[in-house]
């Protein structure tokens, strides 16, 4: 008889498999560790920062801290804050910066300046924001305008417009925006210290495709899709 080796299995621990990796540290999955897309200074971005699960950002220590980060990267010129949003469980912010480093340090600043201020507000300790920072580039003038959209009408989309009449959200930049439709009065609100845009597709680019609508809804509500899915499967047994 020939005597035939057998091939023992491979194991080793890590790699890409079901389950691996580091757990997330609340019912999101955390974001991803790996290079960032390169940064064309031409081009806005549009930012995500997630607070701590339990943690809720929509209130007065939340804007005074993000108010405190707004002013410490002001003095920045390679990195610039143009929009803001508050929002309970994240921030949504439209940047420009000229580099990857000058992205990754005018966000570091403005992090460490908003969660130290919070924490002293709140009069707590620990960490604020739960991950790393989510960029998107926004290389195409259509997408400009639904990214503006989408950030300063972000409360009506958690519905959060429900139980004001204000037309514009006291936690975001709108004040500050001059690409409202049909300019409506916008005094009575507390002014941000946002930077003006500089690149041509924040200032000019995006206009192409209309002006906002200060009661514009963008997107689905949330969870909408989920009782959709739901409703549907149900139709189907």
């Amino acid at each position: 008889m020939t005597a035939v080796q057998q091939s023992l299995p491979f194991r080793t621990r890590g790699g890409k498999r079901p389950g691996a990796g580091r757990p997330p540290r609340g019912p999101r999955s955390s974001e991803k560790h790996k290079a960032r897309p390169p940064i064309d200074a031409r081009h806005p971005l549009h930012v995500t920062i997630r607070a701590c699960p339990a943690l809720r950002l929509r209130r007065r220590a939340g804007w005074l801290a993000v108010r405190r980060a707004l002013e410490v990267t002001y003095r920045r010129h390679d990195f610039r804050i143009c929009h803001v949003s508050v929002q309970a469980t994240h921030i949504h912010l439209i940047v420009e910066a000229d580099s990857h480093v000058a992205l990754a340090r005018g966000m570091q600043g403005f992090q460490i300046a908003c969660a130290r201020r919070f924490n002293a507000l709140a009069r707590r300790r620990g960490a604020v924001f739960a991950d790393r920072y989510h960029p998107v580039a926004l290389a195409a003038l259509k997408q400009v305008r639904h990214a503006l959209g989408y950030v300063l009408n972000n409360w009506r989309r958690h519905r959060e417009d429900l139980h004001t009449r204000e037309p514009f959200d006291p936690f975001a930049s709108a004040r500050a925006f001059d690409g409202w439709a049909n300019h409506p009065h916008r005094t009575h609100l507390e002014p941000v210290p946002v930077v003006m845009p500089t690149t041509w597709h924040l200032t000019i680019g995006w206009r192409r495709y209309g002006p906002v609508d200060p009661r514009e809804r963008p997107g689905p509500a949330p969870g909408t899709r989920a009782r959709t899915a739901t409703a549907a499967s149900r139709r189907s047994c």
